[in-house]
């Protein structure tokens, strides 16, 4: 079915409306640098508080989320918003203060200053790149692309959508680097959290306020052994999960970098935290659940297709161009975020320490593209693609995430350690998702970085012959 001239015509003016506010805004920031890499990779560190909690919020609820969450439809989804706020909290007081004091640009950087070798700040940036390019852009593409094509009743193949959302949303990254991006994230940020909101209400009014009738497992916040979320899991791996994501991923942690100062990057990771407790969760479950009583179980089509029934036919198209704003300001913070990785951790060390920067990050940007659309179809199979991203990213997420905390916590720490021991978690958590799963994946996040630590702390002392030392000993 095709789009009614109404709701095309309203999508496209808002949509470029954004558009127009971020070139707008872009010409007329400040700078406060000259060089080459902070302009493109951290918009010159010039991005006010505002620009950092808007960036932060739309990078992480795009259409994975709100379709992901939604396709659960239960409430225990919200757990991973709820448990977001602490892991904002430790960005805030415990990460940053140590990224700007030692100046960095992306993360890994960090890890070469602590460990004084190039070797693994390669390795943590190219395991993020690939995770990225494999993961993280496919299934983004994949999500925003189902959601359209379910909430409008598209007969168009899915590829199509993803590969012109991919093409759309790698204008931003390629062409203004993160100025841009940080802009186009808060103004599509807040477009999409008002009409979130608006759903919230109207999924709603649609059941008259009334749950009666959904199973309480739908409903409740106590996960059993066999739900998506076990309440067990929260004691464990969940909170390593939510450190790994907001304090050492550099999507994330790239635009509070950006900011002038300490303080203000501190105010924006707060301010985003705020929105991320008090207006996400119902966006990411209540429509989900009201799904489920008017139309039962639809897994990932669920969020499209009630948006598509409560929506008044005027709003379809503010929605629309909410939605698509939204997934190309977030496609691109992850395009944006991986060139940086690429260029900074990988092709400066090795190939040419003096790049063209922007020219360098336009072309890697246009590779990783292309092969995230070729990899759109792969997870098109998938019962639920919030699970599967969260079980995913356990493969890269812990182990890295050993190589900081043994970076941060001991000193005298062989490189060459914490390198084998992020292939050793690399292997381990790959046994424990296609070999043999014990327990639940949170748990086995949980048990594969103290493992992957211990690994590496071991491998110092027998292979290497250093005794590390626990810093906050003395």
């Amino acid at each position: 079915m095709e789009l009614p001239m109404l709701q095309v015509g309203i999508a496209a003016a808002l949509t470029a409306l954004v558009a127009g506010g971020t070139v707008w805004k872009c010409r007329r920031a400040s700078t406060h640098s000259t060089d080459a890499h902070q302009e493109y990779f951290l918009a010159g560190r010039g991005l006010s508080w505002f620009f950092v909690a808007g960036s932060i919020t739309i990078t992480n609820l795009s259409t994975e989320q709100l379709v992901g969450m939604n396709g659960n439809q239960m409430a225990l989804l919200a757990w991973w918003e709820l448990a977001a706020v602490v892991g904002l909290a430790i960005l805030a007081l415990v990460f940053l203060p140590i990224y700007y004091r030692y100046n960095c640009t992306t993360t890994t950087e960090l890890l070469e200053k602590k460990y004084g070798a190039k070797s693994i700040r390669s390795l943590i940036g190219g395991l993020f790149t690939v995770a990225n390019v494999l993961i993280a852009m496919p299934i983004m593409l994949y999500s925003s692309a189902l959601f359209l094509k379910s909430m409008f009743g598209l007969q168009v193949p899915l590829l199509l959508i993803a590969i012109i959302l991919a093409l759309a949303g790698s204008l931003f990254a390629i062409l203004g680097g993160l100025r841009a991006v940080a802009v186009a994230d808060t103004y599509s940020g807040v477009l999409l959290l008002t009409m979130g909101t608006a759903i919230v209400f109207l999924s709603m009014a649609a059941i008259n306020w009334d749950f009666s009738g959904i199973p309480p497992e739908r409903l409740t916040m106590i996960g059993d052994n066999d739900s998506p979320i076990p309440w067990h899991t929260l004691l464990t791996g969940m909170i390593f999960i939510q450190i790994f994501y907001w304090s050492t991923n550099q999507t994330i942690t790239q635009r509070a970098m950006a900011a002038p100062t300490l303080r203000e990057a501190q105010k924006g990771v707060l301010a985003a935290a705020t929105v991320r407790l008090l207006i996400i969760p119902p966006m990411v479950v209540v429509p989900g659940i009201v799904s489920y009583k008017l139309y039962g179980d639809l897994n990932d089509a669920a969020y499209g297709t009630i948006a598509g029934a409560v929506l008044p036919e005027f709003l379809t198209g503010i929605f629309a161009a909410a939605l698509v704003t939204a997934v190309l300001a977030h496609f691109a913070s992850v395009l944006n975020s991986t060139a940086t990785l690429y260029v900074c951790d990988i092709h400066e060390k090795y190939i040419n320490p003096n790049p063209n920067v922007p020219l360098l990050g336009g072309i890697s940007s246009a590779i990783f593209v292309l092969i995230a659309i070729l990899l759109v179809p792969v997870y098109s199979d998938a019962e639920s693609i919030i699970n599967l991203v969260q079980q995913l990213n356990g493969l890269t997420s812990m182990p890295i995430l050993s190589a900081f905390i043994v970076g941060l916590l001991f000193r005298n720490v062989d490189a060459r350690a914490a390198i084998l021991g992020v292939l050793f978690g690399v292997g381990l958590y790959a046994i424990f998702t296609f070999v043999w799963t014990p327990l639940h994946y949170i748990h086995l996040m949980f048990i594969t970085l103290w493992l992957t630590v211990g690994f590496a702390l071991t491998v110092n002392r027998v292979v290497f012959g250093r005794k590390a030392k626990f810093i906050l000993s003395r």
